[in-house]
This record gives structure tokens, sequence and C-alpha cells, in this order.
């Protein structure tokens, strides 16, 4: 998959991110040179499919505490969320999955799918009321049989929209 370089964001960072070692992504950018990167760059991130070939795309608006799941760009499910509190906001941007993880434990209930922003994921909760609040740590948090719905639905990959 391509990632767009921005503004303060570094390889080391990058990596971290998206869980991907940083010689992998030096080697599969064989083109640039690492210790010049720029906003607006495109490097490669190996390892992941290009988003544009999966027909899913997740859209979650902070404000309204939804996420939207579109197949081909038409609502396919809409899902009640929770999302960061004051001091921990939920990133606003464009992530993928980049994993699952079924059963994590605790707080995050019987589901996590992790962004390509380190810390932070879409999961399930062992809280069921906060479903609708702005209680997090900055991650999405859903209904247990939610999260679980939605991991069997989309592939590793899947673009996640975030925005107000």
């Amino acid at each position: 998959m391509i990632h767009t370089i921005k503004q303060g964001e570094t390889l080391t960072q990058i990596s971290r991110d998206y869980r991907t070692p940083l010689p992998e992504i030096i080697s599969a950018n064989s083109t640039i040179n690492p210790n010049l990167i720029y906003p607006g760059q495109n490097i490669v991130i190996p390892g992941f499919p290009d988003p544009n070939t999966i027909p899913f795309q997740i859209d979650v608006s902070l404000t309204n505490r939804h996420l939207k799941l579109l197949r081909n760009g038409g609502l396919q499910k809409e899902y009640p969320i929770a999302v960061g509190k004051m001091l921990h906001n939920t990133p606003i941007g464009k992530f993928i999955i980049i994993n699952k993880a079924p059963n994590p434990g605790g707080p995050f209930g019987t589901m996590w799918m992790s962004l390509s922003k380190q810390h932070y994921g879409i999961h399930g909760t062992n809280d069921p009321s906060s479903i609708g609040q702005a209680v997090s740590r900055g991650c999405i948090r859903m209904y247990n049989q939610d999260v679980e719905e939605l991991a069997n639905i989309i592939p590793i990959g899947t673009l996640v929209s975030i925005h107000p």
C-alpha cells in the first residue's frame, strides 16, 4: 500500500504505526533517501493491500458517534460507538486496519482491530453503557457483538476515515 507522508512524520514512527520493521520499509523504497523525507512524499508500506482494491470502507463521525460500514461506496450498516474523551481525542485522518486480535481482554471487550496509528484501534468493551459517550483514551469503542460482526466482514487493509 502507499502511504503519503504527513507533516512531522518520521520513518521510525511510520514503522511503528504500521507495525512494519523499518528495514522492510527502507528496502521497499530503494529510491528514497531515508534521511530526507518530506510531506506529500509517497512511500510503499509492504505487506498491506491497496485499500482501493477493497470494497469496504469505514467512516467514523466523532460528533455523531457512529461508525458506518460502506461497501462499494454505499451504506451497508451503521453502528453506535464511543470515542475519545477530552485530553484523549480520537485521531482524525485516514488509516487502515492493520491487524485483528480476538479476546484481547479487559476494557477492550471481545475484539481488537489496530489502526495504522500506534496505540489506537476499534474494539469492543466491558462497559456497554459507555457506547454513545466520549469516554475512551482515543480508541473507537463498540458493542462486542457489533465489533465482532464488523471484524468478520472487513479484511486487513480496510480504509478507516475518521472525521469530526
